[in-house]
């Protein structure tokens, strides 16, 4: 489900579970390899990827769907991990190998960098679609991520931007095709991995305080 190796000063976590949805098995073993990454000393960076086509699909519906009375502690897990991203002492990079929906898509904004496939795979927001808003926490982080003309466009209609679109969009920042992906995301990480990890962790959370209180506070408004 979730594998976690190093490569030189950087860590490779790969979600290895069809969809990469966020199911509560998936977010505890998301959270133990986050555990052992913030134990590093030294020199170190992060590359997340999926596997086939998918990064990550975001939230478990059909989980939801049979245990409503959980939500808010369940949207408060979700919003635990993409705080401890935001805050993880050392640069991080989401190499997004295919779709990135929803949750997915969140998941990937809460990195540092992002490289995206350019030959499958899309980046949206469909929550418009599926007539479902925005947690004040993911709310917080899409726009403090994204510029605001896109974050607008993304929420409100739902679009799916290719690899390319992205690029343009400001959502991604390198594109590559599915081979290139991964390697392109470690180039990136390896290069960033000599910043002091506690400056960049300062430097990160002092950028993203407002987003950093929403996805701390209250799951849901």
């Amino acid at each position: 489900m979730i594998d976690l190796q190093r490569d030189g000063e950087v860590y490779v976590l790969r979600f290895d579970a069809g969809e990469n949805r966020f199911s509560p098995a998936f977010l505890d073993a998301l959270d133990g390899a986050l555990a052992e990454v913030e134990k590093s000393e030294g020199p170190a960076a992060l590359v997340t990827a999926g596997t086939g086509k998918f990064y990550s699909n975001g939230l478990d519906l059909e989980w939801l769907g049979a245990n409503e009375d959980r939500l808010e502690e369940y949207l408060g897990r979700v919003h635990a991990v993409y705080a401890r991203l935001l805050s993880l002492p050392m640069p991080t990079v989401a190499a997004v190998n295919g779709h990135a929906f929803a949750g997915g898509g969140m998941l990937a904004l809460a990195h540092d960098f992002a490289v995206m496939r350019t030959d499958r795979g899309y980046f949206c927001l469909p929550e418009v679609d599926l007539g479902m808003s925005f947690t004040p926490g993911m709310n917080a982080l899409i726009t403090a991520r994204l510029p605001k003309g896109t974050a607008h466009e993304a929420m409100l209609t739902g679009r799916r931007y290719t690899a390319e679109q992205a690029m343009d969009a400001g959502i991604v920042h390198r594109t590559a095709d599915e081979a290139g992906v991964l390697p392109a995301a470690l180039q990136l990480a390896s290069s960033l991995a000599p910043k002091n990890g506690r400056t960049v962790a300062r430097i990160r959370t002092d950028l993203y305080a407002s987003a950093l209180a929403a996805l701390r506070g209250p799951a849901l408004a």
